[in-house]
């Protein structure tokens, strides 16, 4: 599990989070909702330790990340498995060696054993055969799987996705979200997710937190969040509705 306690963050004179309290339960998906701006992105950054938070504590199974030493703090990084938003994936490897990455900068490894645990992976993911396959011959969803094989390959115990169905079709996120969804339970990680799509919230939002003006206004899971008296929430629910409709 993750717990954030406290957590406050600035940049220059304006403040982005306001004393964030939460725990990330360990062999769920939780999700961290909300509008642009609200602070969900940097909240992701403040537990990765992609930026330091000026007041508060990040615990990753009661070990403080935010005042770790270099050591501890790599021990607890090797432990992490990320999904950026553009899948971030390397034009100039191919496939295998995009998911081998983690694997020849944080383990010991031998080629073929590296080998071996990236077919594993690819294979969870439903990409078997694709690993000479260059990022450019991808789609979208197929990007995706890959920065999933990545995130998973070195048998992470924390999983974090930003925006993991942004630009893909609606019938591709309901299959990433399943993924996603799946590998959380079978690997029994601690998986935080940040979205605003609400079709994941109903899909996968086991535990939920929504930000709002960079505070945790609301938590509750999928079931809970359909009888919110928050208004800002029940903003939120019918913009992102009034959206899809739109777009249909």
């Amino acid at each position: 599990m993750i717990e954030v306690k406290h957590i406050s963050k600035s940049f220059a004179d304006k403040q982005i989070l306001f004393d964030v309290n939460y725990l990330f339960e360990k062999g769920k998906t939780n999700l961290i909702i909300g509008a642009s701006g609200t602070g969900k992105t940097v909240l992701l950054k403040a537990i990765v330790g992609l930026v330091k938070p000026d007041e508060g504590q990040v615990l990753y199974d009661g070990r403080d990340f935010t005042s770790a030493d270099s050591d501890l703090k790599t021990d607890i990084r090797r432990e992490m498995g990320m999904l950026f938003q553009n899948s971030a994936l390397f034009d100039s490897k191919n496939v295998e060696e995009n998911v081998m990455f983690p694997l020849e900068l944080l383990s010991k490894m031998e080629k073929p054993e590296m080998l071996d645990r990236a077919n594993v992976c690819l294979a969870r993911v439903g990409l078997e055969g694709s690993n000479k396959k260059m990022p450019s011959e991808l789609s979208g969803g197929m990007k995706k799987r890959v920065g999933i094989a990545r995130a998973i390959v070195l048998n992470p115990q924390y999983l974090f996705f930003d925006e993991p169905n942004s630009g893909l079709d609606p019938q591709t996120s309901v299959k990433i979200d399943a993924l996603i969804q799946e590998i959380t339970h079978e690997y029994g990680t601690t998986s935080v997710v940040v979205t605003h799509d609400m079709n994941s919230v109903m899909d996968i939002g086991e535990r939920i937190i929504f930000m709002y003006k960079g505070k945790k206004l609301w938590e509750g899971s999928n079931k809970e969040i359909v009888n919110t008296e928050v208004k800002e929430l029940q903003d939120f629910i019918f913009a992102n509705h009034l959206l899809r409709h739109m777009q249909k």
